[in-house]
């Protein structure tokens, strides 16, 4: 075999997809070419899209899944659980008198299950994503354990909160954490180069159905709701977005009322974002226009908020990926690239 041909062997490395939710991110590592063994998702209707639009429906729960039982792979990626750690999240358990972080026994300590795997199976590098506050949740004492707890399984970790508003018309803030299994690797996040950022008003569809314009009895209640609040001297509230500008965060509780995000409408009240819009909004269509949406829209808006913003985590994928090969070069290696 020509050099040539032993370099073309190697331009594919193989990747699993925990906490798969919609495959967001196993779009973006695909388009930076890489093929997908192995995906895990527990929400039954997230795995009804996640097949949908790749023909494979992902194995359950990962805490019922056997390492022996997870192929070779030379990439993890897996945007574990945010809710345990994020500011909405933590503060809700609280008034509820729940555990939140690490003490979640349901969603907190999926982090392990991470840990497991990397453990078992040694992967040459890992891409993980969750919300920025978990750097600072429980005064940076969990984010010292996740970081302490890769650094011991002999990975060199870089990790940067990045918004997404450079790809897409919403601010985003969300953590990155990147380690290889290397201790002389560098490694760089992206750093998009942008004319100009997009505009909110780009996303937006024409001739979308009145069932998307608020009620009067619903955008009543969030102005009441706001008016009480900004007494209160907080900024509890609906978000009207700028059509010239970008928007709030779009999160899972979108399906309730859409607040955050409000569409103007002239000579009438605003209205929420359409399923697809929200693909829009979250860089889907960017890379994937035929996109399917084969859920209820509540369903949808939950599966978008809680997705990545695609282009942004191929960027990332992109930069993974050539550092990979950087490194099996150096190291002349030939048996971790996936063939």
């Amino acid at each position: 075999m020509d050099k040539k041909k032993k370099r073309n062997k190697m331009q594919q490395f193989a990747f699993i997809d925990l906490f798969a939710g919609i495959g967001g991110t196993r779009i973006a590592f695909e388009e930076s070419g890489c093929k997908c063994v192995f995906s895990s998702e527990w929400d039954k209707f997230a795995q009804i899209t996640y097949e949908a639009n790749f023909n494979e429906k992902p194995k359950g729960d990962i805490r019922k899944i056997h390492s022996d039982d997870i192929p070779e792979h030379n990439i993890l990626v897996a945007g574990f659980p945010c809710q345990p750690f994020s500011i909405s999240g933590v503060t809700k358990k609280k008034s509820l008198g729940k555990p939140h972080g690490f003490q979640d026994l349901t969603q907190g300590t999926l982090f392990f299950e991470i840990k497991r795997i990397l453990k078992d199976k040694k992967p040459d590098a890992f891409l993980l994503e969750n919300v920025k506050h978990l750097e600072r949740h429980d005064r940076g004492k969990t984010f010292k354990i996740i970081m302490d707890t890769l650094q011991g399984l002999g990975y060199k970790v870089f990790y940067k909160v990045i918004d997404a508003d450079s790809y897409v018309p919403q601010h985003r803030e969300r953590i990155y954490i990147v380690g290889f299994k290397y201790s002389n690797v560098n490694f760089e996040f992206p750093k998009p180069e942008v004319k100009e950022k997009p505009r909110f008003e780009d996303i937006l569809d024409d001739n979308i159905s009145e069932k998307y314009t608020l009620s009067d009895k619903l955008w009543n209640y969030l102005k009441d709701y706001a008016a009480k609040h900004h007494k209160k001297g907080n900024g509890f509230g609906y978000g009207v977005a700028d059509l010239n500008g970008r928007s709030r965060t779009l999160s899972a509780r979108y399906y309730k009322d859409g607040s955050e995000i409000l569409i103007p409408q002239k000579n009438k009240n605003p209205r929420r974002l359409t399923p697809r819009e929200c693909a829009k909004l979250m860089g889907f269509t960017q890379l994937r226009p035929d996109f399917k949406i084969p859920v209820s829209d509540t369903q949808a808006y939950r599966q978008f908020g809680n997705s990545v913003v695609v282009p942004l985590v191929r960027d990332i994928a992109n930069e993974i990926v050539k550092t990979m090969h950087k490194i099996y070069e150096e190291k002349g290696a030939k048996s971790g690239a996936f063939s």
